[in-house]
């Protein structure tokens, strides 16, 4: 059993949600059996979750009894959810109760406040290791999955238990979503070290959710940089939590601003705040700055976690050796996923990356090894923690509207150049709709014709001052 919940005291407290639940070891050990005894081992489940104890026994309950499920929002756009049920044809999906319509799939069991439905498809042979399934960029309709094993599962919780010292003692408030992949990987490293976990879908402007974050004794909080922009607005810095001892910051980059904001306002009051940085592609977290060189060192995403590697490579892809030299950021280490999937017939595969992943971000390191990110090699971008497409957000576009268009932007704003002013304010309330990204996020633009070479690829250089 993974992290050896079966050796934990079962009458300890594993989580407790804000509408009441909670779930014992002992529970999801139990559940777990329960589980094996209803889904067959190595069938593919779509487990539609929301921040609830319900959603936690049943993503670990069905890792454990070796089913494997795919991790989704409960709130998963219609036409995103068929396009991936065409494409993984689940034999199992796990609802919340609330979600069940009327003539859907036989119900086979009820726990927890989910429904679990047998979806009468065929089972299909999957990768021995394959421990779970997480979406890219779900948020813009693309099918690609990352493959997890249940080696990047245990590494990456030794690993984030290690240098966030983490002990069964913790009380972590969980607010990031289940089915993103440093959400989960909170649940990994705490249920690692017997922890109990304050798991909730409050919003932080709802005063229920500050009440909930004091009431249960809240030791640490993880959050993107959204998260901390939203505790600056709700003047987080004068309110009074004696028991929190822990911020920590991922999925993204944060300003410089608010970064030092929080990195003093830690120190000053006994704190520890923790930047760390990471991909679903490495399980989560990948690198992290010691809350010692938070203020002296802002903006820098630190060192390698412990048992991994961070390194820098060239165009011509050797290592660079030199400090302050930009290059291609890669990771080695046991967390680093086996690879991607499009279609059920990729869930097959083994292991495509041997540990190593090349994450597309430019880098470089300075005299005392810490990283410092440039920029983004590939065509991704990050807003508020979510991975987003460039190209997948044109094809959203284009299949709704039928016109040229061209997507750029950094991580604090996404640019769409369109040639049909008409479409405007359509083709953003479509993003928005889509993504589920706030309309700010995105500007659009009207020129008189995208530029392209002689072989129809887009200029995108030449967007730049347009």
């Amino acid at each position: 059993m993974i992290f050896d919940l079966d050796k934990r005291p079962p009458e300890n407290v594993a989580a407790k949600d804000s509408a009441k639940g909670e779930l014992l070891y002992g529970e999801i050990v139990s559940f777990t059996s329960v589980i094996g005894a209803i889904i067959p081992a190595r069938s593919v489940v779509f487990l539609l979750t929301e921040n609830n104890v319900g959603g936690i026994a049943w993503s670990i309950g069905m890792i454990n009894a070796r089913v494997v499920p795919l991790l989704l929002s409960a709130h998963i756009d219609k036409d995103l959810y068929n396009h991936l049920y065409e494409l993984y044809v689940p034999q199992f999906i796990c609802i919340p109760e609330t979600k069940l319509e009327k003539g859907s799939f036989p119900v086979l069991k009820r726990a927890f406040g989910y429904v679990l439905l047998k979806t009468g498809e065929k089972s299909y042979p999957v990768y021995k290791h394959l421990s779970h399934l997480l979406p890219t960029s779900g948020s813009t309709g693309s099918p690609k999955l990352v493959r997890h094993s249940y080696e990047n599962i245990t590494s990456a919780a030794l690993n984030i238990s290690t240098f966030f010292e983490l002990t069964s003692k913790e009380r972590p408030l969980m607010v990031l979503p289940l089915y993103y992949t440093m959400g989960l990987s909170m649940v990994f490293s705490h249920l690692y070290v017997g922890a109990t976990i304050l798991i909730t879908n409050l919003s932080m402007t709802d005063r229920s959710f500050w009440n909930f974050m004091k009431e249960e004794h809240a030791t640490s909080f993880t959050g993107v940089p959204y998260s901390f922009e939203i505790l600056n607005l709700m003047r987080f810095f004068y309110m009074d939590f004696p028991d929190l001892t822990l911020l920590t910051q991922g999925g993204g980059k944060m300003s410089r601003e608010l970064n030092l904001k929080f990195a003093e306002y830690c120190s000053e009051h006994g704190k520890r705040w923790i930047a760390t940085y990471g991909q679903s592609e490495g399980t989560a977290r990948m690198s992290w700055l010691p809350p010692e060189y938070a203020i002296s060192k802002v903006g820098s995403i630190g060192r390698a976690v412990p048992n991994g590697e961070l390194f820098l490579i060239d165009e011509k892809g050797e290592i660079i050796e030199k400090p302050y030299t930009e290059g291609e950021m890669c990771y080695r280490g046991r967390n680093v996923t086996l690879g991607y999937a499009l279609k059920y017939e990729d869930l097959m595969k083994a292991d495509e990356r041997y540990g190593v992943l090349h994450t597309g971000d430019l880098a470089y390191r300075d005299g005392d090894g810490c990283y410092y990110i440039v920029g983004r090699m590939g065509r991704f971008l990050k807003f508020f923690g979510m991975r987003i497409g460039l190209d997948e957000c044109e094809q959203i576009i284009k299949s709704k509207y039928a016109i040229d268009c061209a997507c750029v932007g950094t991580d604090d704003r996404m640019i769409i150049y369109i040639t049909d002013p008409l479409k405007r304010q359509m083709v953003k309330e479509e993003l928005v709709n889509k993504t589920r990204i706030v309309a700010s996020a995105f500007e659009v633009r009207i020129i008189d014709e995208i530029p392209r070479n002689d072989a129809g690829k887009i200029l995108y250089h030449n967007l730049r001052n347009k």
